[in-house]
């Protein structure tokens, strides 16, 4: 059902309402096709396809979703949801619905790798962020334990989703081709930031021994002095947010930051209920993860003075590519190895956290529970969690989860004009669901 990704054009058309922008993209693509193989390469193992024995779906189609599902919506998909409606996580909450989704995520002619779509924005981001490090400090330390994770070795989904949505609604706006606004590449050099700045600050709080397949930065220096590394990119982030200019932007990527200090909170904390417990997830996740990319989406359609309406569908793609991302995150802890991965794997585990798979896994093992309630910490607790999660549908029904809100971002990015970069913003929900680290 899942293809891995090649940069295969078929040009009909009448998918691009341009031909002057058709043949320029077409010529673009092309000239990349041809003499930047290597980048395509490397581009496209950031997220490679999974093998299908790894994810494999349950047989059938489930009439509820056990756990989720089951617990908060025993009812028909076309009924409300009985959840309140409490949170920005949980406003038209795609995953709800109990039907199996009919056919594959993707359904469009034109496939286009968004890296390769967006090479000439990416190529110097990580460079311009370092360089903003460095003229921030004349401590040389303060700005290497600061500069460590902005190396390019990541994934840069956070700018690169960005710099999509920027495009795509500059092209909806003015029906043409236009070049990413200053402030739009701006936000997404926040973004990726604000999201390394919180990968510090959780290797100190996690004790994390490596991250993307390097030692982590609380192995090479003491955690006071990578917390303050932390903090002082959140404080360049900040400067750079001022000088943005724009009041209700800043209020936007300003909401990320209060969402991370509380998801962080609320990651430390359990609930009793199975009901509660995995509301308590969802909103945690949303608040640590999903926030990030919903916000800084919404805040490139403001500076492109997108009306309420279209701002709002920056902001639920974003969420719905943000949820997905740690579900499968989540997911890829239990499947994937720690040489993929670039870190340990039942990572969440050892940390005493019950994630999605896990949650739903208590649906059929109760005995789940109390080591969750107990944070793991018993011997043992571990390697049987672990076990469970593997001989139920945990692994399926996260996938699934997780499928569903790829589907609701792809519906969302196909209300914006036809464009290479809304076609690409469609591809991104395959690259969420089907990446491997």
């Amino acid at each position: 059902m899942h293809t891995t990704y090649r940069l295969t054009i078929v040009l009909t058309m009448a998918c691009i309402s341009s031909n002057r922008v058709a043949t320029r993209v077409q010529e673009k693509l092309c000239q990349f096709l041809s003499n930047n193989r290597n980048y395509y390469q490397q581009s496209r193992r950031r997220f490679a396809a999974p093998s299908a024995t790894v994810y494999s779906s349950a047989s059938g189609q489930p009439q509820t979703l056990r756990g989720l599902c089951g617990k908060f919506l025993r009812q028909p998909c076309t009924a409300k949801p009985l959840l309140p409606i409490t949170h920005p996580c949980m406003r038209e909450y795609s995953s709800v619905h109990t039907q199996q989704p009919a056919g594959p995520v993707r359904d469009y002619q034109v496939q286009v790798d968004p890296y390769i779509l967006l090479e000439d924005e990416l190529k110097f981001i990580y460079d311009d962020i370092r360089q903003l490090l460095a003229n921030g400090t004349k401590q040389p330390e303060l700005d290497t334990i600061a500069s460590y994770y902005f190396d390019g070795q990541g994934k840069a989904l956070r700018p690169m989703v960005t710099l999509l949505m920027a495009k795509a609604i500059n092209y909806h706006i003015q029906n043409k081709e236009n070049s990413i606004l200053h402030n739009q590449r701006q936000v997404a050099m926040i973004s990726e930031m604000i999201h390394s700045a919180s990968l510090v600050h959780d290797d100190v709080i996690d004790q994390s021994d490596c991250r993307r397949g390097k030692p982590s930065v609380n192995i090479l220096w003491n955690h006071k002095k990578v917390t303050m590394a932390g903090d002082y990119i959140l404080a360049i982030a900040s400067i750079s947010i001022a000088r943005l200019k724009h009041d209700d932007v800043t209020i936007s990527l300003s909401k990320i930051l209060t969402d991370l200090v509380q998801g962080e909170l609320m990651q430390l904390g359990s609930k009793e209920t199975e009901n509660e417990r995995f509301a308590h997830y969802l909103t945690k996740t949303y608040r640590k993860t999903a926030s990030l990319i919903a916000n800084a989406l919404k805040a490139v359609a403001l500076l492109a003075n997108a009306d309420e309406n279209i701002s709002e569908i920056a902001f639920q793609y974003g969420r719905n590519i943000g949820l997905a991302f740690q579900l499968v995150d989540d997911l890829l802890d239990f499947v994937s190895t720690a040489e993929t991965m670039g870190k340990p794997t039942a990572a969440d585990l050892k940390l005493g956290l019950a994630t999605a798979p896990v949650l739903f896994a208590c649906e059929k093992y109760p005995e789940l529970n109390p080591m969750i309630m107990r944070r793991f910490q018993e011997p043992g607790d571990v390697e049987k969690a672990f076990e469970l999660v593997h001989k139920s549908q945990g692994l399926e029904q996260t996938r699934f989860l997780a499928r569903k809100h790829c589907i609701e971002a792809i519906r969302l990015a196909q209300e914006l004009a036809e464009s290479p970069y809304q076609k690409a913003l469609v591809v991104v929900g395959d690259l969420v669901l089907n990446r491997m680290k």
